[in-house]
């Protein structure tokens, strides 16, 4: 695996994994039709090489109109099935605009699956709007601060998560933006976990 940095991205040349090729064929789609999305939470720490499975990628997109949703919808069947529901208007008017999140899988799959939500939370906004450029083998992908994803790993606090917080601060400790990180490490209030971890 080898990374390099850059001011505004980091690009990732490793061996693929299958989780690495659902999320490439999903995101590719958001991209084409210039959708802002992130990727958040277990994932970032897996595409580093954290070895662990995981059975959903979450992903956070902005709000989309019905009418742009509906594009995307289209684009999605031709290779992935949403496991919630079949409708494309049922899916918007009563999941995503509700602040439930939608599942979608390859075909004749459950798991893995991405899990699809609009943002709602002022985090959540902060998170899309800060998003980093991920370039994994060539493929663009946008994550979230790594500052803010050890942070938020720390807070949820089971094994697997605070495992997940470790990685990443060992593999990015010298890079980090430590202004970022403390304000989230205050605003989560983990200040006494990460010196735990340390």
């Amino acid at each position: 695996m080898e990374i390099k940095f850059s001011k505004d991205n980091i690009e990732l040349e490793k061996e693929l994994n299958y989780l690495d090729h659902l999320v490439i064929k999903f995101c590719s789609n958001l991209n084409k039709l210039n959708i802002k999305y992130v990727i958040v939470s277990g994932y970032v720490s897996i595409v580093f090489g954290r070895s662990r499975s995981s059975e959903d990628i979450d992903i956070l997109v902005e709000k989309l109109s019905i009418k742009k949703f509906k594009e995307l919808w289209g684009i999605l069947k031709n290779e992935f099935e949403c496991l919630n529901t079949i409708d494309f208007e049922d899916a918007f008017n009563n999941y995503v605009s509700k602040k439930t999140a939608l599942r979608f899988a390859l075909f004749n799959t459950a798991i893995p699956n991405m899990e699809f939500k609009f943002v709602q939370t002022e985090l959540d906004f902060w998170v899309l709007n800060n998003r980093l450029k991920l370039i994994l083998n060539k493929n663009e992908l946008y994550i979230s601060q790594i500052e803010l994803q050890i942070c938020f790993k720390l807070s949820l606090g089971s094994n697997k998560d605070i495992e997940d917080a470790k990685h990443l601060y060992l593999l990015f400790k010298d890079k980090l933006n430590k202004e970022t990180f403390l304000y989230f490490l205050k605003q989560l209030k983990q200040e006494k976990n990460f010196n735990l971890l340390k």
